[in-house]
This record gives C-alpha cells, sequence and structure tokens, in this order.
C-alpha cells in the first residue's frame, strides 16, 4: 500500500523536529539563563548582534551549495556530488578563517568591540565549522538518516548547554580569570557564550567522521560549474533573507540616537524576538523535510494538487502556533528576565512575520523545480533593498516596534510577488481565499480575546483554549473534507 505522501511528509517532519525543536528548545534554556545573568542589557545586546553577524556569514559561506546538493544529487551519484559540493566549501572556508585571523583587530575595531578581537575570531571558528558540517548534515537528509541527524544535533546543543552552565553560571568567576588571562582584560562573560558554541560546533564535526570517511577532494570544473551556477542565485536569495531576518539586529546599534542606549534596547529586541521561538522551529524542521520532498515527489503527476494541500495544512499548524504564543504570552514572558519584558507588544507581529516567511518558503518551489533560481534572487533582493530603506526611515523614530513591523510587511509582500510570479511559471492550485480566511479568523481570534480584557488569567487561558481548539477542529476538518472530495472526483 502506497504511503499518503502529506503523512511522509509529517513523519520526516516530526523526526527532524526531534533534531530541531528539542535541540533548539533546550538551547531556549539559555535565554531565561542569558536574560537573568547579564542584567546590563547591553551585553546580551552584544550577544544578538554577533550572533546576527555569523547568520549572515553562515549563509555566505555554504552560498547556497545545499540547495545545489539536492538538485544535483537527484540527478548524479550522491558522492561524486558530496566530493565536489564538499571540496568547494572547504576552499572558500579556509580563505575566509585566514582572512579573519589576519584581520581580526580590524574588524573588531569597525565593530566597536576594540580589545575583544577574540569574539571576532570565536564568531568566524563558530561559523566556519559550521559551514563544513553544513553539506554532511545535508547528505545525512538525503539519504534519510533523520535519526543520525537528529541524535548529533542533540548531542550539540547539550554540550552547548552544559559549556555555557559551566563558564557562565556555576564558575563565572573562574572562568572569567581565565578568559582575562587567556584573552585580554576587556574581555566579559560573553566570551564564555562563544566559547561553548565554538567547542560545541567542533563536536559536531568530530561527529560527522562517517559521512567524511568516504570524502575524497575532487574539484572538476566541468561539474561544479553548473552547481556554482545553480546556487549563487540561491546565495543571493539566502544574503537577502538574512538581511530581511537580521539587518534590523545590527542597524538599531547604528541608528537608535545614543542617549537612548541602543545596545540596551537591541537586547530587549533580541531576547523578545526569541518568544517567536515555536513558530521558528516549526518551519526550520519543515525546511529540513521538505527540500528533499520536494524534489522528489516534483516529476509525479499530482505534484501541483500535493504541494497545494501541504500549504494548506502547514498555514493552520502556523496559526495555532500563533494563537498559543500570543495568547498565552503571560505564561511565555517567564522564559525572559523582568528587566527585558518591555518588548512583548512586538512577539505576535514577529511571529506573524515568520508565518509568511514560512509561506514564502513553500512558495519558493516554483523556481527552485523549474531552475529559475535567478528569479528568486530578484524577489528576495527587492524584499532586502525594501527592508533596508523601511529599517533607514522606521529605526530611528519607532525604534525596535518599528523594526518589527518592517519585517513582517517585507515578508507580506514577498509571499505575496513569489505567488503572482509562481502562478505563471510554474502553476500550482493553491487555494487563496481559504488561506486567507483561515489568517483572517486566527488574527481575529487574537484581537477579539485582548479586545474582551478578561482579568481572571484562568478564565482567558480556557477561553483561549477553547478557541484556539475550535480553530483547529474546523480548519482540518475543512481540509478533510476538501480530500475526500477530490478523490471521490478522481
Amino acid at each position: 500500500m502506497t504511503q499518503n505522501p502529506i503523512k511522509s511528509l509529517a513523519g520526516q517532519t516530526a523526526v527532524y523536529g526531534m533534531g530541531t525543536i528539542i535541540p533548539r528548545l533546550l538551547n531556549y534554556l539559555l535565554v531565561p539563563v542569558y536574560t537573568r545573568v547579564f542584567v546590563d542589557q547591553a551585553l546580551y545586546g552584544q550577544i544578538t548582534e554577533l550572533y546576527a553577524y555569523i547568520a549572515f556569514l553562515m549563509v555566505l559561506l555554504t552560498y547556497g551549495m545545499e540547495t545545489a546538493f539536492f538538485r544535483y544529487a537527484q540527478k548524479h551519484d550522491h558522492q561524486k556530488v558530496f566530493n565536489q559540493a564538499m571540496s568547494s566549501i572547504l576552499l572558500t572556508t579556509s580563505i575566509f578563517v585566514l582572512l579573519v585571523f589576519v584581520f581580526n583587530n580590524q574588524i573588531a575595531a569597525w565593530l566597536n568591540y576594540e580589545g575583544n578581537g577574540i569574539y571576532i575570531l570565536m564568531a568566524a571558528l563558530i561559523v566556519a565549522f559550521d559551514a563544513i558540517t553544513a553539506i554532511p548534515f545535508a547528505f545525512l537528509r538525503k539519504q534519510n538518516k533523520a535519526r543520525k541527524f537528529a541524535v548529533i544535533r542533540l548531542v550539540n546543543v547539550i554540550f552547548t548547554i552544559l559549556l555555557n552552565f559551566i563558564t557562565v553560571i556555576w564558575f563565572p568567576k573562574d572562568f572569567l580569570m581565565f578568559a582575562k588571562e587567556i584573552f585580554g582584560p576587556d574581555t566579559n562573560l560573553v566570551a564564555g557564550v562563544f566559547l561553548s558554541n565554538l567547542m560545541a560546533s567542533g563536536l559536531s564535526l568530530i561527529m560527522l567522521a562517517g559521512v567524511f570517511s568516504k570524502f575524497r577532494f575532487s574539484v572538476e570544473a566541468g561539474f561544479l560549474k553548473p552547481m556554482l551556477s545553480y546556487a549563487w542565485p540561491v546565495l543571493v536569495i539566502g544574503l537577502a533573507g538574512m538581511v530581511n531576518e537580521m539587518l534590523d539586529k545590527i542597524l538599531l546599534k547604528y541608528l537608535l540616537p545614543a542617549d537612548e542606549n541602543p545596545l540596551a534596547q537591541l537586547g530587549i529586541y533580541g531576547a523578545n524576538y526569541k518568544l517567536g521561538v515555536l513558530m521558528t522551529l516549526f518551519i526550520q524542521m519543515f525546511r529540513y523535510a521538505a527540500e528533499p520532498f520536494f524534489f522528489a515527489e516534483a516529476e509525479k503527476k499530482n505534484a501541483p494538487a500535493l504541494f497545494a494541500r501541504i500549504m494548506n495544512y502547514f498555514v493552520i499548524a502556523g496559526l495555532i502556533i500563533f494563537l498559543v504564543v500570543s495568547l498565552y504570552i503571560d505564561l511565555f514572558k517567564l522564559f525572559i528576565g523582568t528587566q527585558y519584558r518591555d518588548g512583548l507588544q512586538i512577539v505576535p507581529i514577529i511571529l506573524m512575520a515568520n508565518l509568511f516567511n514560512g509561506i514564502y518558503y513553500n512558495l519558493a518551489v516554483w523556481y527552485k523545480l523549474t531552475d529559475r533560481t535567478l528569479s528568486g534572487a530578484i524577489i528576495a533582493v527587492g524584499g532586502a533593498m525594501l527592508t533596508i530603506v523601511l529599517l533607514i526611515v522606521v529605526i530611528p523614530a519607532y525604534g525596535y516596534i518599528g523594526a518589527a513591523w518592517v519585517t513582517l510587511i517585507v515578508y507580506f509582500l514577498m509571499t505575496l510577488l513569489s505567488y503572482i510570479w509562481g502562478q505563471k511559471v510554474f502553476f500550482i492550485p493553491y487555494q487563496f481565499l481559504k488561506i486567507l480566511t483561515y489568517i483572517v479568523i486566527a488574527v481575529s481570534i487574537y484581537l477579539f480575546i485582548n479586545w474582551i480584557k478578561v482579568e481572571n488569567l484562568v478564565l482567558k487561558y480556557f477561553i483561549s483554549a477553547v478557541a484556539i481548539a475550535l480553530f483547529a477542529y474546523f480548519s482540518f476538518r475543512s481540509e478533510t473534507k476538501s480530500q475526500k472530495q477530490h478523490e471521490a472526483n478522481v
């Protein structure tokens, strides 16, 4: 009996979730730690800023090779494609690390981290290790070795948390004495955060030794060139995506007036941004499962209808997460220190922005499957340019609240443009009005429950639970009914 492809995707998503959501939730335990240990919001602002740079560099150093690997492994020998992609990544990463080692002090001064060049070095090595492991992780996904993928991710995070507790919680004074002796007198506990991440990334590299065992360094221009041609627009898309996701965390430091303590504002913004973690995790674990799934299903006759149904279920699941986090924000806020809670109002905005980002990722199937990655790059660059302009205009006047709204607006417009363009190139029968109806209903539920202002928290939570349950019941029931009608017509 043929397995239902949506159930198959859901199963893969769940397994990847074990390797994504559990580790990230465990990693999320560091947020309440950081927002209580780093009472000075500016220190958490430093962490937020440097991790924004790490996110940019990770996209730059992998330059679309993960997606190119999946595309070409569909047509050629997996090991050969792996060797070419891995060799390319190793070459470029080595050059990057060498440059940072030579110019780390200049980079630190440019970023206003004089005396803390070690932070730049550790950030660079974290990026390097993660870039080198990106293709091996993709290889595991291609081979459907989701459990091995999950175990390595889980061990990585547990090790990260353990090291963070040692350096930041249990022995901060001892670590600080050690760090100042080794790294310099200006070093603070932020070094413990990056050192922990660096050591955990190194451990992941070691645990992937089995994947590397058959690797042979090989650069064949005739084979690698078309992979790079396919990948470079994906790089542009990735960098543009990082502009939309991370640039606000970089520009806040430079666009806010000095008397408003920009790094402290960035710390507040970064901490509250983390409260949208469930939506981020859902989208990430879906992406891990969906990319190889979409390529595998693309040639089948019913692929467009299947992709449309997947979109409906994805939106429903995302909206349930939006409602859970937004309506139970009084509970979720306990994960961050009291001095960071002024920014709670951005959480529903960021949740909805991330949902549209996930929808946009679903829509991206049209340019990936038709090898029109350049078209995707045009949309992504347009979104990035709009983000830059809006952030420059909005941040000085509205601070991080304005930055959150910019994220939502840009993702919505990119989603709309991708839908319109994609339908002309690779038609997929998305049920646009139904999806819009789901979104309107979910947002209306959120606004209504907040409008009635129920003072009794127990009653408010009960009403919220009933509303979420009803939304889930009727939306999934609607999808089940539509599917039965479709099968009957077929």
